[in-house]
């Protein structure tokens, strides 16, 4: 069977972070039962398709971004997967039938100012949404203080547009998923009983000059920030558990303690991500990000046991082999 996974590029996204996340799940997940997951800042999803695929007590689930457009391309794939891929091979076909860049630059042009005057119906909607990401600059998504999208031409001569086998696929995993579109608060409504939220907003900038988090016309600041932590007081409070991902400022400027100070309350632990997305390939690599969650028994406890157990184990064996002798 076809493995679900993201159907767009989405800078931040979690795909080579996964068993670092899974690891800092509580130790337990995987007994819960009739879990409720919860995604407010859902991106590219990599985290939700894989908690859907890995985790079968997962009962419900329930999605949320503030990017309408992002949330009707999730609709869409859910509802109506077969009219997407129809529409997605159309579009893909008249982008390849060019055999100029200067060609594919102006149909590129013309597909986002038809996408930016707003209005279309969701399929083509979602179709030019998955065409400028297949064929604009790096895979970004980044739009203007109006909301249009401004994404240069990437320049790829032969990009996989339609994917129709990863669609049919999330397609699948998404029947079980209630899909909102806005404010990250509203997702609260939807927790009950054994509630897992995993938090994946914005991230902190590192610096002036590395902020990628224009997905919304809506800014993420530092305000929003202290907001996200307040929410997650009120989940704590209420019995419900959070995992949450961001930038480690502290790893680029020792002094700034932002988060450290805000989820003082919370464990606080650190994971290796690769950063891919600058300009200077002389300043991509790895970097640190924290990961922040309100529980203390980590599915990471048990792996170092079990790691232990099999030293022991093995130490054990060959001991008696020499008493043996």
């Amino acid at each position: 069977m076809t493995k679900g996974k993201p159907f767009i590029k989405w800078v931040g996204g979690k795909t080579q972070l996964l068993e670092q996340l899974d690891a800092q799940l509580p130790v337990d997940f995987g007994d819960w039962g009739n879990v409720t997951y919860i995604e407010p800042f859902v991106g590219g999803g990599a985290m939700l398709f894989y908690m859907l695929q890995h985790y079968p007590n997962i009962k419900y689930a329930v999605i949320n971004d503030i990017n309408p457009d992002l949330t009707i391309c999730y609709k869409t794939v859910r509802d109506n997967p077969e009219q997407l891929i129809e529409s997605l091979r159309d579009i893909e076909c008249v982008y390849h039938s060019f055999h100029s860049e200067e060609e594919r630059k102006e149909y590129f042009l013309d597909v986002r100012r038809q996408y930016n005057e707003k209005g279309l119906a969701p399929i083509e909607n979602t179709t030019k949404f998955f065409f400028l990401n297949r064929t604009c600059f790096n895979g970004l998504y980044r739009v203007n203080k109006s909301g249009l999208f401004n994404v240069p031409f990437g320049k790829y001569s032969n990009p996989l547009i339609c994917d129709p086998e990863t669609i049919r696929r999330d397609s699948e995993l998404l029947q079980r998923v209630e899909i909102l579109t806005g404010d990250f608060e509203k997702t609260f409504d939807y927790a009950n009983g054994n509630t897992l939220f995993y938090f994946d907003p914005p991230y902190r900038p590192l610096s002036e000059t590395s902020s990628f988090n224009d997905y919304a016309k809506e800014a993420f600041n530092d305000d929003a920030q202290i907001r996200l932590k307040e929410f997650c007081d009120r989940i704590n409070n209420a019995g419900f558990k959070f995992m949450l991902s961001n930038s480690d400022c502290k790893g680029k400027d020792e002094k700034d303690k932002f988060f450290d100070v805000l989820y003082e309350d919370y464990q606080i632990e650190k994971v290796w991500a690769s950063r891919s997305i600058n300009s200077n390939p002389n300043k991509r690599g790895k970097l640190t990000e924290i990961l922040v969650h309100n529980y203390l028994n980590t599915k990471s406890v048990n792996i170092d046991r079990n790691v232990l157990n099999a030293i022991y184990l093995t130490e054990r064996k060959s001991v008696l082999a020499q008493v043996a002798n």
